[in-house]
């Protein structure tokens, strides 16, 4: 099994890094910044476009749900519909049944995982707010998923630190983390303790718009926060990892 996704992220990985180069080095070209987001669609660059119409397989309520996001001003945030597949078709090859999301937005990567899932599988979904989530919960009703997703409403640290404290530690088989940047290493930390052996933590925006090649003195916070968790996270035994150049970048890293 663990062959299978390994296979299944180099051939992805080959055709996301071949777009993402040739999209960097067209923008360089032209003196624009770069971004490796696929623009919920590829639109902007022709073979990452074709990659997604030969490869995105969307579930109608997962479609509805994007058309609508991308209707919002804050519609950036939605993950891109490629990654989200790639993540569930890995829960799927993992026989995951216990998923944990930092960061829910509207639930579009929420209602992607709990489709993956089976009929008795439970998805921790964590966010600060319930504004936006409750925009996507009916249409995790309407794909006859939402049984499966435990929304909780606070800083995903205190989450995270109550599942630890119920006893809970070893686990779970997933984390996707995609929230704040300045607290995403503790989020990692936390994940890897929750996770079981071979459980796999899914780091988002890890490349940052490229803004990770951009020289230290002009970093934000969050550039600086991603930054170091990519070094930490290269250097860390306990993990076995690969980067992906998908969207905006996701490294995978897999529990020893």
């Amino acid at each position: 099994m663990d062959s299978v996704v390994n296979v299944r992220s180099l051939v992805l990985a080959g055709v996301a890094t071949g777009a993402a180069v040739l999209g960097y080095l067209a923008g360089r070209r032209a003196g624009q910044s770069q971004s490796f987001k696929s623009d919920f669609g590829g639109k902007s660059n022709p073979l990452v476009q074709y990659a997604i119409n030969h490869s995105l397989r969307e579930h109608p309520c997962l479609h509805k749900l994007r058309q609508m996001t991308l209707k919002l001003w804050r519609h950036r945030m939605l993950a891109a519909p490629e990654e989200c597949q790639l993540l569930a078709n890995i829960a799927r090859a993992m026989g995951v049944r216990k998923a944990i999301e930092i960061g829910v937005f509207t639930g579009y990567n929420s209602l992607s995982m709990a489709l993956a899932l089976p009929q008795d599988g439970k998805l921790i979904a964590c966010d600060i707010t319930d504004t936006d989530v409750n925009l996507g919960r009916p249409f995790w009703k309407e794909a006859g998923v939402e049984h499966k997703i435990d929304v909780r409403i606070q800083p995903a640290a205190n989450t995270l630190d109550e599942l630890i404290a119920a006893g809970e530690a070893g686990t779970y088989d997933f984390v996707f983390i995609d929230a704040d940047k300045s607290n995403y290493d503790i989020y990692y930390e936390k994940s890897l303790v929750l996770l079981r052996p071979g459980g796999l933590v899914a780091v988002d925006n890890v490349l940052w718009s490229g803004r990770v090649l951009t020289a230290e003195s002009t970093w934000t916070a969050d550039t600086a926060a991603i930054v170091r968790l990519n070094k930490k996270i290269h250097e860390d035994p306990r993990v076995n990892i690969s980067m992906l150049t998908v969207a905006d970048g996701v490294t995978l890293a897999f529990k020893c």
